[in-house]
């Protein structure tokens, strides 16, 4: 029984490509009891291997995240099965804006002890007792609201490329960390506003909106399905688009564009631009915008020592990434200290004290 890839990501893009099918992007998530998270994957793993699933799935006690590719042609079948599991029955599935055949080129299924990294001892508060889920007309007129907050709960690399006008967006590097910053700097206005958050397909504001009701604040919402689904929502209905710049997604596309505005910059020279790359140098790997100038100057590297080290031979580079402690450069996804233009630091809530 195979509960394994038995290929690389090199050989299934050439699959992908000699196949010459559409395939769909697409996300859910649902918190639910599972008893046995291993037994529970193990059973995913089958039946979407056998449908061609590829995708980065993480099965937890709590529930379950997945964002995945799948065959157009398979889609049916794909839904059946999470039809036939009592708790992923009639989920809701946020369909990416824009699809790319190699969005994934595995299929990761993992057992984590959480679906989402939120650092909270759920047992502290009730996790189903969440803020109201609006749909995006009504989310339109909350956030015209003068009373309302409207809070990112993404990660300062997310939002930087797109958000929503008037947002506040925490400068951190962690959904985690947002918890408490928010906390603390609303604490003034549990009761006399609204707070209004979104993500990008809702599964962070479901933790955080029952949070934030447990810390003591009175009027809590949240954009049901996220970016992915607003998105969606006003196109079909023809709602005014309040989104402006690009969606960061966590697949080999990286973005979605919303607007046709580009609100952040190249990290190397500071001229407009909002494509995410990481840095070719694979024992650097550096998550940073860079436009297309700086990419074939700078041969898809985030600095000229990672430049040079390219230039080596394999066996060498290989040996010089033994052991080294790059991982602090890495998470900063973007604020490395040798990029000259990386995301400015200021204060986030600036707006809501002005």
């Amino acid at each position: 029984m195979q509960l394994y890839n038995n290929l690389s990501g090199k050989e299934r893009a050439e699959l992908i490509e000699k196949a010459g099918k559409d395939r769909l992007t697409i996300s859910f998530y649902k918190y639910a009891k599972i008893g046995n998270p291993e037994l529970f994957r193990n059973h995913m793993f089958i039946n979407w291997n056998d449908m061609d699933v590829l995708g980065r799935i993480y099965v937890a006690h709590e529930g379950i995240n997945a964002q995945l590719s799948v065959l157009a042609d398979n889609f049916d079948a794909f839904k059946n099965h999470l039809d036939s599991i009592t708790f992923l029955e009639n989920v809701r599935l946020n369909i990416a804006v824009e699809h790319d055949n190699f969005a994934f080129l595995k299929l990761k299924v993992k057992v984590r002890n959480k679906i989402v990294a939120d650092g909270l001892n759920d047992e502290t508060f009730d996790v189903t007792d969440k803020g109201i889920h609006v749909d995006a007309e009504k989310f339109n007129e909350l956030i015209e609201d003068p009373n309302t907050v409207l809070v990112d709960m993404r990660n300062h690399y997310e939002s930087e490329i797109g958000h929503f006008k008037n947002a506040i967006t925490p400068d951190v590097d962690t959904f985690r960390e947002s918890l408490d910053l928010i906390e603390e700097d609303l604490r003034e206005h549990k009761e006399d506003k609204k707070l209004v958050m979104y993500c990008t397909g809702g599964i962070r504001c479901e933790k955080a909106s029952a949070y934030y009701k447990y810390k003591g604040f009175k009027n809590v919402f949240q954009l049901e399905g996220g970016i992915i689904n607003y998105v969606r929502q006003i196109e079909a209905e023809g709602l005014e688009n309040k989104f402006v710049g690009k969606n960061f997604v966590f697949d080999q596309r990286r973005s979605e564009r919303i607007s046709d505005d580009v609100i952040a910059n190249c990290h190397q020279c500071g001229e407009p631009a909002d494509m995410h790359t990481n840095c070719i140098n694979e024992a650097c790997h550096l998550l940073f915008i860079q436009c297309d100038s700086c990419k074939e100057k700078m041969n898809n590297c985030c600095s000229t020592n990672c430049m040079e080290i390219i230039k080596l031979p394999y066996e060498e580079q290989k040996e010089l990434r033994k052991g080294q402690g790059n991982s602090n450069d890495i998470f900063k996804k973007g604020r490395a200290d040798h990029l000259p233009y990386k995301k400015d630091l200021r204060n986030i809530f600036d707006t809501l004290n002005k």
